[in-house]
């Protein structure tokens, strides 16, 4: 393949919280027009221990050994836990990466910063440097009920959400911006056990791992029997890779209450998205998983 322009890209993963991380991280780096300039190591709450972000930087460190890419891309520790308040950072390596990276933003060199767990490190390289809002810079974030209504199938928060609140009200007040991508939407991008296996099954160690922690994670964490799961975090990459995939529209940017519910906010515009290209998305990580295999 000729040589490509390529997007600049920071990805901040709670990629040990379930098993569609791994899909979007390989996907990201297996993508000839993202430049990954960092993966940061994300929170997931307390629910399964006081370990979460250590565990998603293991996950984030195995898969890098099955890409073959160990010391080729930078791995960044973010918060092991949520900010304490709106007006209190958690300083960390992955709150400084971001810094670091939007400062080189510019008009020709956008950044784009995918959130595919809570916002916890943005919010704190907000509070740490105010002028990141100013620079150009594009948050892509899964998060958030749909608009016009609570997710009714799982009470409370919507899960990246729910694990920090705060951070939210930070990146959503601040004036950056935002593409949200809620969990209407996020949830449409599911797969079957059987499709993953005719399509990327044996094609190499890596891809045998991707459907064997999902099929696990499900036996797991699910009672019914179950032979699919939505691959929820991939329209962070599928946006970047091909923005006009979905479409958007501007809505006032709200705040948000204790129970994920939206509440009046700045109003600063953010675009929030109502549906993503599923077919281009899956099948374009599809080839290239089983191109990684062709050529090892």
């Amino acid at each position: 393949m000729s040589a490509v322009a390529r997007r600049r890209v920071v990805i901040d993963t709670d990629a040990k919280n379930e098993a569609d991380d791994q899909f979007a991280i390989v996907h990201a780096l297996l993508s000839p027009t993202l430049d990954v300039r960092g993966l940061i190591a994300a929170h997931f709450g307390d629910r399964r221990g006081d370990r979460s972000m250590a565990e998603s930087r293991e996950e984030i460190d195995l898969l890098l050994r099955h890409l073959n890419l160990t010391s080729k891309i930078v791995v960044a520790d973010g918060s092991p836990l949520p900010i304490a308040g709106e007006s209190s950072p958690r300083d960390s390596p992955g709150a400084r990466l971001i810094i670091e990276e939007s400062k080189l933003a510019s008009a020709h060199d956008r950044l784009y910063l995918a959130f595919l767990g809570p916002l916890t490190d943005l919010a704190s390289a907000i509070l740490l440097d105010p002028e990141i809002v100013h620079r150009d810079v594009v948050v892509i974030w899964i998060g958030g009920d749909p608009y016009g209504g609570i997710d009714t199938a799982y009470p409370g928060p919507e899960f990246n959400l729910g694990n920090d609140i705060a951070a939210a009200n930070v990146v959503f007040g601040s004036g950056i911006t935002v593409w949200q991508v809620p969990s209407n939407v996020y949830s449409q991008v599911s797969v079957g056990y059987a499709e993953l296996e005719e399509k990327i099954g044996g094609t190499s160690e890596l891809a045998d791992y991707l459907i064997r922690q999902l099929v696990e994670f499900n036996a797991k964490h699910h009672s019914a029997p179950i032979e699919s799961r939505s691959l929820g975090d991939s329209p962070a990459i599928s946006l970047m890779l091909f923005p006009r995939g979905g479409q958007f529209r501007t809505v006032p940017a709200p705040r948000f209450g204790r129970e994920g519910h939206y509440l009046p906010g700045t109003g600063n515009p953010i675009r929030v998205v109502e549906t993503v290209d599923v077919r281009f998305l899956l099948e374009d990580m599809f080839a290239k998983i089983r191109r990684f295999g062709r050529q090892q």
